[in-house]
């Protein structure tokens, strides 16, 4: 890929994300302030509009995730999930913040297999997590 397709790809990676996933974050937090599971599916929607114009983009330009990429949302995965297990165990969460957080997780989870079969169909997800080793010794030949 050309530097300046890079550079059209990363800037509109940026927008995206700048546009939907922080006014996404906004209605999410909003939802868990005042205590409205639709407020907070509202934000969940914004985030997966988010996620489904990075794959657009991804499409158009022909490329992946980058290794950054996968790492910052990795990480922001991770401390989300940390934070909603602190705040489960302080007994911190009503039961709208309780079932807005895992309809978060269940829809980043649930997204992916959905994009690992979109990009690589499911034949190439599934060779993507299994892998056989040559001295394992059983041979399905």
């Amino acid at each position: 890929m050309s530097k300046s397709a890079m550079v059209e790809r990363d800037l509109l990676v940026f927008s995206i994300w700048a546009v939907l996933g922080f006014g996404g974050l906004a209605l999410l937090l909003e939802g868990f302030s005042r205590d409205s599971y639709a407020v907070s599916v509202a934000g969940i929607a914004a985030i997966v509009a988010g996620f489904a114009a990075h794959f657009v983009v991804n499409a158009i330009f022909d490329t992946g995730f980058k290794q950054g990429e996968a790492a910052l949302g990795i990480g922001v995965f991770g401390i989300v999930v940390a934070v909603f297990i602190a705040s489960w165990a302080t007994g911190g969460l009503s039961a709208s913040d309780y079932w807005s957080g895992l309809t978060l997780f269940a829809v980043l989870a649930l997204g992916l297999p959905i994009y690992l079969s979109t990009r690589y169909g499911l034949r190439g997800a599934f060779s993507h997590f299994h892998v056989r080793h040559a001295d394992s010794g059983n041979s399905d030949r």
